[in-house]
């Protein structure tokens, strides 16, 4: 592949009904920091740095193992965003409380990592985790 066609960003794109609400919960409280903001004579638009993007392909019964890990039933649907964080038990309570719906507390994962599952404004169900490296493991 030529340097011409290499992707240079992964950008998710969100149509949220409540606008407002959704760059509260992402930007003020998740502490996605601001990059952009447009507005059109019939709307706005928000860009928000996210750190470093990753785009995870699953089958469906790698989908299904996930959210029995995670959740301990099916409930992702298509898409699930997941944020790496430093602390997910901490930000898990902290977007609990600014509106999220806890789906699952943070579990420890097969994968070592501290997952929680929230649905939250954008319509989105979020997967936070935190990597627990070697050191932690059982």
């Amino acid at each position: 592949m030529s340097d011409a066609a290499a992707v240079r960003e992964l950008r998710l794109v969100v149509t949220a009904d409540d606008y407002d609400e959704a760059l509260r919960f992402y930007r003020d409280v998740l502490g996605l920091p601001e990059r952009a903001a447009y507005s059109s004579p019939d709307g706005r638009v928000t860009i928000l740095e996210a750190g470093r993007a990753t785009l995870e392909i699953t089958d469906p019964n790698h989908a299904a193992f996930i959210d029995d890990v995670e959740v301990g039933r099916p409930v992702a649907g298509h898409i699930r965003v997941a944020f790496e964080v430093d602390d997910s038990t901490a930000v898990t309570a902290r977007l609990a409380k600014a509106g999220a719906r806890v789906i699952a507390e943070p579990t420890r994962t097969p994968w070592n990592s501290l997952n929680s599952r929230l649905q939250a404004p954008g319509a989105l169900q979020l997967t936070l985790f935190t990597e627990l490296g070697d050191q932690d493991r059982p």
